[in-house]
């Protein structure tokens, strides 16, 4: 399982790389440079999974059976 994805903000297009939460889903996150307030879209569990190269754990361990 990949721990880590690196989140683009809409707004800005500022990246960062952020270690993922193991046992929840992350449902917001503030970019570090604009401040905007990272929600995940609709129809996504999180902001990693709506803004990050790589889905979250939950969504990963869904996937691999």
């Amino acid at each position: 399982m990949i721990a880590e994805s690196t989140l683009t903000c809409p707004e800005c297009g500022h990246r960062k790389k952020e270690v993922m939460p193991t046992d929840s889903c992350q449902w917001f996150y503030e970019c570090t440079k604009c401040h905007t307030l990272l929600k995940p879209q609709e129809g996504d569990c999180c902001v990693f999974c709506s803004y990050g190269d790589v889905p979250c754990p939950s969504i990963q361990q869904s996937t691999q059976g």
